[in-house]
This record gives C-alpha cells, sequence and structure tokens, in this order.
C-alpha cells in the first residue's frame, strides 16, 4: 500500500464513486471555489469506466470550474493524470513537448495536449507541486495509521510517495515511540543508487521499520490500457501498452539491485511485462540467491499460461490485490477477452508452490482486508448478482489469510519475526466479533459484516471498538 497516500487523499477530492463525469467536474468545482487564491487542486480516485460519458476526461472538462487554480487529479489506478490548462502552463508542456520515454501525453487531431498524462509523463507536474508540508505529513501518517488499525492491520509494507520525506518522516515517528505499524518501506528506483551508495541494504532497521526493496516499473495497468503486452488489447490494434523499462534494462536493474543486497519489487501487469520481468530474475538467480534475496512482482495480473509454474521455480514471491480481481473484471473482460481465464490466477499459482502475498495497493482500493479476503474467496463483488468471475482461480479462506499474514511476512523477509501466532514471533494480532474461519467458509458473506474489536501491536492495544476486558482473564476479550 501507499501509507502517506491513504491520509492525504482524506483531504483532497475525492473522485472514487463517481458515475459520471459531469458528477467528477461537480466535485472538483466546489473544492476550486473553497480553495485558497493560487493553490493547486488536487485529487484522485477518477475512473472512466465507471462514467456515463464513456469517455476520457480533458482540459476543456476541467478549465470552466476550476476558476484560474491548477488542477491535477489522479485516476483510480494512479497511472494517468487530469490536468487543466493551468497545469499544463506550470508544467510546461505545450503543442511541442515531446513525449517522454515511458510515457504519453495525450494529444488531440491538431497535436495540442488534451490534459490526459500517462504514466512517466505525470512526472513534468509533479515536479511543479509543491510537497505536503511536515506536519501535514505528519497528520496524513497518524490518520493512515488509525484507519489500519480500524480494519486491523499491525503492519504494511510501504511504496512511498513522497521519499525521501516519507523515510524521515517514519524514522523521527519511530524515535518518538509514535509509529504505530510496523513498517517495510521500498525505495523508489531513483534511489537506488544513492542507497548502494551509502550501503543500504534490505532488512536494515528493526522490528518497527525496515529498509525493503527497491521499486521498478515494467509497464503501467490495464484500466489506463497502458499495461505491456504479448498481444494488443482487445479493440486496439495498434496499442500493446507502454514499456516503462525495455526487457534489457529490466536485466540490467535487477542485476544493480541485486548486486546492492536490495530486492528488487517489480511492477507487472500485462503478459509481456510479466515475462520480460521473470526473464530478468532468471538471468541473475544464482547471484540472488547466493545473497539471500527474495524476488517480488507486484500485482501479476495477467500471465501467459505458459509462465505460471516459473513464479514458482525461480522463487517468485506474487505479491497480489485480490480486490483488483473484481473491480477489473468487466474492463479485463473488454480489453484482455478470452485471456483473462489466467488473469489474477491465485489458485493455479498456489497449486504450482507459489507464495501469494496479498494487499490492497491502497489508496487504489479499500485498505480493509476482509473487502480483499471476500474477494480472494468468492471473486466476485458483493452488489454485482453475477456468478463468480473464472471461480476455479478462487482460494479457500484459511489460503486467503494465510496469503495476508504467512505470505506478507515471507515477502518481508520476517517470517522469524511475525505472521503466525506463536511462541518467540511478535504478539501482532487482531481480536475479531466471529470465527471467519468456519463462518466465513460456510458463508462467505459473512466476511462483509466482520468488525475488528481490538488491534493488538507488541501486545499492546493500539485500537478498541469498546470496552475491554483484560486479555489474560476468563471473560475477557480474548
Amino acid at each position: 500500500m501507499h501509507l502517506l497516500a491513504v491520509g492525504l487523499s482524506l483531504r483532497r477530492v475525492d473522485l472514487g464513486g463517481t458515475r459520471s463525469l459531469a458528477e467528477a467536474v461537480q466535485r472538483i468545482g466546489a473544492a476550486a471555489a473553497a480553495a485558497p487564491p493560487g493553490s493547486w487542486v488536487l485529487g484522485r480516485g477518477w475512473d472512466k469506466h465507471l462514467w456515463a460519458e464513456a469517455r476520457w476526461p480533458t482540459r476543456d472538462d476541467l478549465d470552466p470550474v476550476t476558476s484560474g487554480h491548477p488542477a491535477a487529479l489522479t485516476s483510480r489506478d494512479g497511472h494517468l493524470l487530469w490536468v487543466n490548462s493551468a497545469a499544463l502552463t506550470a508544467a510546461g508542456i505545450g503543442p511541442q513537448t515531446p513525449d517522454p520515454r515511458g510515457g504519453e501525453i495525450v494529444r488531440d487531431a491538431s497535436g495540442r495536449p488534451t490534459g490526459l498524462l500517462k504514466e512517466e509523463a505525470k512526472a513534468a507536474v509533479h515536479a511543479v507541486l509543491a510537497h505536503p508540508e511536515p506536519q501535514a505529513l505528519r497528520q496524513a501518517l497518524e490518520d493512515a495509521t488509525a484507519a489500519a488499525h480500524r480494519v486491523g492491520l499491525t503492519g504494511v509494507h510501504d511504496i512511498p510517495d513522497p521519499w525521501p520525506e516519507t523515510f524521515t518522516l517514519l524514522q523521527a515517528a519511530r524515535r518518538d515511540g509514535a509509529l504505530g505499524l510496523r513498517v517495510w518501506m521500498a525505495i523508489p528506483l531513483e534511489y537506488l543508487d544513492h542507497a548502494a551508495g551509502v550501503g543500504l541494504r534490505t532488512g536494515l532497521g528493526d522490528e518497527w521499520l525496515r529498509v525493503g526493496g527497491v521499486k521498478i516499473f515494467a509497464d503501467g495497468t490495464l484500466g489506463s490500457q497502458t499495461a505491456r503486452m504479448l498481444e494488443p488489447f482487445e479493440g486496439q490494434p495498434a496499442n500493446t501498452g507502454i514499456a516503462i523499462h525495455t526487457a534489457e534494462e529490466l536485466r540490467a536493474l535487477v542485476g544493480r539491485a541485486v548486486a546492492a543486497g536490495l530486492w528488487p519489487v517489480i511492477h507487472a501487469i500485462g503478459d509481456r511485462a510479466n515475462r520480460e520481468v521473470l526473464d530478468a530474475f532468471a538471468l541473475h538467480r544464482e547471484g540472488a540467491r547466493a545473497a539471500g534475496i527474495r524476488y517480488r512482482i507486484e500485482h501479476v495480473q495477467l500471465l501467459h499460461p505458459a509462465d505460471l509454474p516459473r513464479l514458482a521455480a525461480l522463487e517468485v514471491i506474487a505479491s497480489m490485490q485480490p480486490i483488483h480481481a473484481t473491480s477489473d473484471r468487466d474492463i479485463a473482460d473488454r480489453y484482455w477477452g478470452t485471456r483473462s481465464r489466467t488473469a489474477y490466477p491465485w489458485r493455479s499459482l498456489a497449486a504450482r508452490g507459489t507464495v501469494l502475498a496479498f494487499g490492497s495497493d491502497a489508496p487504489v482500493e479499500t485498505m480493509d482486508p476482509w473487502a480483499g479476503i471476500y474477494a480472494a474467496v468468492t471473486r466476485r463483488r458483493p452488489d454485482d448478482p453475477r456468478g463468480a468471475w473464472y471461480p476455479q482461480e478462487a482460494l479457500e479462506i484459511t489460503e486467503a489469510l494465510r496469503a495476508y499474514t504467512v505470505g506478507a511476512a515471507i515477502a518481508s523477509g520476517e517470517v522469524h519475526l511475525k505472521g503466525t501466532l506463536s511462541a518467540g514471533r511478535l504478539a501482532d494480532f487482531i481480536v475479531l466479533d466471529r470465527d471467519v474461519v468456519t463462518e466465513g467458509a460456510r458463508n462467505p458473506e459473512e466476511l462483509l459484516q466482520v468488525r475488528v474489536l481490538a488491534t493488538v501491536i507488541g501486545g499492546q492495544v493500539v485500537y478498541a471498538a469498546g470496552p475491554l476486558g483484560r486479555m489474560d482473564q476468563p471473560g475477557g476479550a480474548g
């Protein structure tokens, strides 16, 4: 997940769940009217696929309602940025601006930028945005931590934004005894050489805050149709997605990460992106094994059938988000067609011995693990009258729980400390209002009603829904 982004998003325009472009524009206009002069209007969560207009948004939709404020609105998947004319001007983007490597400035028939920026094209706008003030970041951390406690999370694997502010903030919170979650924090690729130069290694830190792997992007996303594909998207014969890094570059980057003692953590969505990442991992397998480095792919959304066995063979951890499958099923069928049979293939991977580590990708999706567990065992949305989507890829509830606990601990190299409630491991646990294993297996709809009564980290209650008796006495909450 993206820890500070969760907290920051609580104070930005929320476009999640909007059912039309007009509704989104209305929310943005209201925020612009209340914004201080000269400030940016920021928000996230829009999804064109849910809109009645079923078209991409443009600057012309924003300009009439933003009153001169520069505006930048991130898509639900985080890989598209919708901006107005003032934001394009601030970023120096015009008709003659070339597309950056690994990105695209969407243009109309005359060559004029439409206000939609794909992948690495977003960087020009991000470069002129002021980072939040330290106090705003600290508040975002506190808000995200409190939200995590309420749904029963005791630790996260954080893909930080911004960096290095995030690491500085987390270190300060750790020093002050105010870090309320255990955090394994990845390093963005642009800091790989800096980290290697000062000797940072994956695993450095303590049981509260550790240096994670180095985050690398291989491609974009399904929703943006920028995932890197072996064959074109359905209905788009010229579109095989965007390669953030070529196959050759991925091989070189994995080699550099392995040499630095940093675990490669690579985002890959499309079947071609996943294949090229696996090829890069295979090339450096012996060096990684000798250094005790584990590989992991983030998302692993679509695999070619021939690549299903390769993750287990290469000991690659599949870091996946079950709720993506149920959120994306309609657009997966639209843009991947029958290839979706091996999309989000949890059962196929698990049956071959692949370690599954489940998460949320919040704020892209809710951080609530019970929504994710429901998706993993049903492969359908709660409000969807249709049956399960490729039900043969569903998991049993115990398998889903294992992926959120033991799998996550393996994925951070901390299975000796966490993942199970057993002697010698950390006393991180939650108290629920029901037996999720028995009741959830009998009726998965029960998972949607789960209530967390208490969240305990290191033996300390950090969240309680109500008064708790002593957990070591008969009749106590335990």
